[in-house]
């Protein structure tokens, strides 16, 4: 069978057809994918060897046939698997990489991106209609779920531009301090917080000082590796009260891996790792009571499609700085990420932890 044939048959089970949801613009794309997998359709995109109207639903088809499975299926995605297993890629010298290739990218695409307080996490959209709005009433979220108190101090983990702690120092009077791997993030995120008792540092997680009466971590321990859920739990039960919560945000999949999607690896986020219930249950094992598990994984579909609206609708504004090829692999992440909560595929989940459980239960905040 001829490579376009095995991909023909492969989009016919995603109910997908070449001219009518996607464009071949050059005939070597089916060779590439079948001998690349992800990667090579990734990468194809951004030459402009293939294109679709709507590259959402041409995704969220996709996912749903669960194409992935049968075009990753390759000798050099076993190997890097292998290298995984075997090799911590999340080691205290080597999390600093991710900040280096993805957050310092340029404040600039950032501020014309996201929201006004600049949170690069999924917002909530109950009963709102803005990016603003629900990236406001996610913060809020947060602050009720924590019960957060005048005077009380709170680390946030993987901290961003200091969106949050600006947000808990005006609305409810805690002081924070914030660790980041991005030093773009700490410049920038200083300024934004000058005036506010928040301070941000350029540091890994487990250089940790201190004891604080709350600990939050939004969109963070996506980059903390199967390899260090552990270690990282125990940095925080070290580092929390003995009447403290803490609250993770994360990003999750409905099942337990080891390495993340190639493309993503390559381009987007390197030593990234989408953690598992499973994983996320043994990590936390006997050093934590779960309170509290809310999935909310829908609403990052509407936070995606607001970021893409908002970098589309910018891109004249930033494109001097960024070629052709970029905003397409911007494009191709957004929307490819954005399918992938539409299809159930990913999830995003706010877990509360008490170290010893709160007296008398406690109440769920929606």
């Amino acid at each position: 069978m001829q490579d376009k044939e095995i991909i023909e048959k492969l989009l016919k089970k995603a109910d997908l057809e070449i001219g009518r949801d996607i464009k071949i613009n050059n005939e070597n794309l089916y060779k590439r994918v079948l001998e690349e997998g992800s990667i090579g359709l990734g990468e194809a995109y951004m030459d402009g060897w293939w294109s679709a109207d709507n590259l959402v639903e041409f995704f969220f088809k996709a996912l749903k046939a669960d194409l992935q499975e049968d075009i990753n299926n390759n000798w050099e995605l076993f190997l890097k698997l292998i290298v995984k297993i075997i090799f911590n890629q999340q080691t205290k010298d080597r999390a600093f990489k991710v900040g280096e290739k993805h957050y310092d990218i340029g404040n600039d695409l950032y501020k014309v991106m996201l929201d006004k307080r600049m949170v690069y996490t999924c917002g909530y959209w109950k009963n709102v209609r803005s990016l603003n709005k629900a990236q406001e009433a996610k913060l809020d979220l947060v602050c009720r779920k924590l019960d957060l108190q005048p005077g009380q101090k709170i680390l946030d983990i993987g901290c961003g531009w200091g969106s949050f702690m600006k947000y808990a120092a005006q609305k409810y009077g805690v002081s924070a301090v914030g660790l980041t791997v991005s030093q773009q993030q700490v410049d920038l995120g200083n300024k934004l917080c000058a005036g506010w008792p928040v301070e941000i540092r350029f540091q890994d997680y487990r250089e940790v000082e201190g004891v604080y009466d709350h600990i939050v971590s939004l969109g963070m321990f996506e980059h903390v590796g199967y390899r260090n859920y552990r270690i990282y739990l125990e940095v925080v039960e070290k580092h929390l009260s003995s009447k403290g919560l803490f609250l993770l945000h994360t990003i999750g999949s409905n099942r337990s891996v080891r390495m993340t999607d190639p493309w993503i690896e390559k381009y987007i986020f390197p030593n990234s790792m989408i953690p598992s219930i499973k994983q996320i249950g043994a990590a936390a094992e006997e050093l934590f009571v779960m309170e509290d598990w809310h999935n909310f994984s829908v609403d990052y579909y509407r936070t995606l499609m607001a970021w893409f609206k908002n970098f589309d609708r910018n891109w004249d504004s930033i494109k001097s700085k960024y070629d052709k090829r970029f905003y397409r692999m911007w494009k191709y992440y957004l929307l490819s990420s954005a399918a992938s909560f539409k299809a159930r595929k990913t999830q995003l989940w706010q877990i509360v932890f008490s170290k010893q459980g709160i007296p008398g239960g406690y109440e769920s905040v929606r």
